[in-house]
């Protein structure tokens, strides 16, 4: 679904400064793209030659958005990290015999990390958007669900507001909340471009927390996710707004691997492997799986 973190003698401390950083630099892009010469030209490979070449491949995600990726606090390093999602990074490196190295942040600096190319894949339940489609190149779906994608999408609403909250046109003067980044905050600025205004948040439960605590009047969401919080949290006083969809672009539908922009031959050998994985049906698995782990630790799903 997230961060970029960054007087003895002025002269002298400026000079080894530019030099540290050039250092730094240099020494971070070699890691992703190399380049030699041949016949005195220089050849820049592409990003799946320098992952294959320097033997390890980094991948971005939101550990939050359980059962896709979550933390298992009970275990350390990069151990600590479960999910499909985690699975599906886990058999991409192993499918390209290298090492995976996950970087968790929020998931807008996930989406960050891609389109400035800083990480080799973005594996967070990365949802299409035409914006995502145009910074960076998105692989084809390797998750779908089960459920009628015309009925995907809604909105959680508090169930003191059930009276005054029936549709749309009862949400020119509220307060909308959505995760930053998200299909859902795409369907918001279509959809309800006259609601009052809209909050963006860092994750789904964030969404819901603003409304159950009153600052924000509803929650655009996924309907299963939202499902799952009501059950998680019976004591919650939320609700799914009866009878409220968003309108989906299904040609938009499946969850994605995010790849910087332009690496194409990389985009190619990420979908050979998503063919892999749905010819096995091995995401379904994983899914299910992780949905069990998740519950025993007592997460919210």
């Amino acid at each position: 679904m997230r961060k970029v973190k960054f007087f003895a003698s002025l002269t002298a401390l400026m000079t080894l400064s530019v030099a540290a950083l050039t250092a730094c630099t240099t020494a971070e892009a070699s890691t992703h793209h190399t380049v030699s010469q041949t016949g005195g030209e220089s050849v820049h490979s592409s990003r799946l030659d320098a992952i294959l070449e320097r033997g390890y491949i980094e991948v971005a995600t939101e550990p939050s958005f359980a059962p896709n990726e979550f933390i298992d606090t009970t275990k350390t390093g990069q151990d600590r990290y479960a999910g499909s999602d985690i699975q599906l990074a886990n058999y991409i490196a192993n499918e390209l015999g290298v090492e995976l190295r996950l970087k968790p942040m929020d998931f807008t600096t996930v989406l960050g990390s891609i389109t400035s190319g800083k990480y080799d894949l973005a594996i967070s339940a990365l949802a299409y958007t035409p914006e995502r489609a145009e910074a960076m190149n998105l692989s084809k779906g390797y998750y779908f669900g089960s459920e009628d994608p015309q009925k995907a999408y809604g909105l959680l609403i508090r169930q003191e507001d059930a009276g005054t909250i029936t549709g749309a046109g009862d949400l020119k003067n509220r307060t909308i909340t959505v995760q930053n980044g998200s299909l859902q905050e795409l369907f918001v600025k279509e959809q309800l471009p006259d609601c009052g205004k809209l909050n963006l948040v860092s994750s789904a439960n964030d969404a819901f927390l603003m409304v159950q605590t009153g600052r924000a009047d509803a929650a655009a969401a996924s309907l299963k996710m939202a499902q799952l919080y009501l059950d998680s949290t019976p004591e919650s006083g939320l609700m799914i707004l009866p009878d409220f969809y968003f309108t989906v672009d299904e040609s938009t539908q499946g969850i994605r691997i995010g790849i910087p922009k332009g690496e194409d031959e990389l985009t190619d050998r990420i979908n050979e492997i998503i063919d892999m994985v749905l010819e096995q049906d091995l995401y379904n698995q994983w899914y299910e799986e992780s949905r069990e782990y998740a519950k025993s630790l007592g997460l919210d799903l």
